[in-house]
């Protein structure tokens, strides 16, 4: 597959969307040149935001060990186990998912997975580089996050890697929802010789 067809999937989340930021969030994803092959807005069901969020033990131990090194760093000592701190965060993410409208979308391009990434920032808001979505528009934290035992508003979800992409996008979208089509842009962005420019 060429370079140019990498696909990944963005999320704008419940807080993005009652900011009223799903038009300058797109905007970013616009002018760096990735092309939109898919995007709609839902209100994820329970099931949906479930199965969208792994649900192995691995998944679980890896996102509750990390809470745990988090809190630990911050001298605090949780009485979870790692397990059950994974299955907690799993339960404030999909609750956080399910409280609203969310924008589902399929982008593509060159590095999609890695740009969007790029583009959106760090995880916790507050340590997102400015420049980025949520290091320009959020100012939550981990520290307010945990404080209140909810998910971290960080606006919008985006793929870790193409493998996560493509399992993420069938949770949203059906083969059928992903248009193909050329956008002119194209040309410029991926056209080897850039025939044709010339009159």
């Amino acid at each position: 597959m060429h370079p140019k067809h990498e696909r990944t999937l963005v999320l704008i989340k419940p807080d993005g969307v009652q900011r009223s930021l799903i038009g300058e969030i797109i905007q970013r994803f616009e002018r760096v040149g990735l092309k939109f092959l898919a995007l709609k807005m839902v209100i994820p069901t329970k099931e949906q935001a479930k199965n969208f969020y792994p649900s192995n033990k691995e998944w679980y131990l890896a996102v509750g060990n990390k809470t745990i090194k988090g809190y630990e760093a911050k001298g605090i000592k949780l009485e979870r186990s790692a397990l059950e701190q994974g299955k907690f965060v799993k339960k404030i993410l999909v609750d956080f998912m399910t409280s609203g409208p969310i924008v589902a979308m399929v982008l593509q391009g060159n590095e999609a997975v890695k740009i969007v990434r790029k583009l959106t920032g760090s995880t916790e808001p507050l340590s997102s580089d400015v420049g980025t979505i949520r290091g320009d528009f959020n100012i939550d934290s981990y520290t307010m996050a945990d404080f209140d035992q909810r998910a971290v508003r960080n606006l919008v979800h985006a793929s870790e890697s193409v493998a996560e992409a493509e399992r993420e996008i069938k949770c949203w979208f059906s083969e059928d929802e992903i248009l193909k089509y050329n956008l002119v842009q194209e040309k410029i962005l991926y056209d080897v010789n850039l025939d044709g420019i010339k009159e």
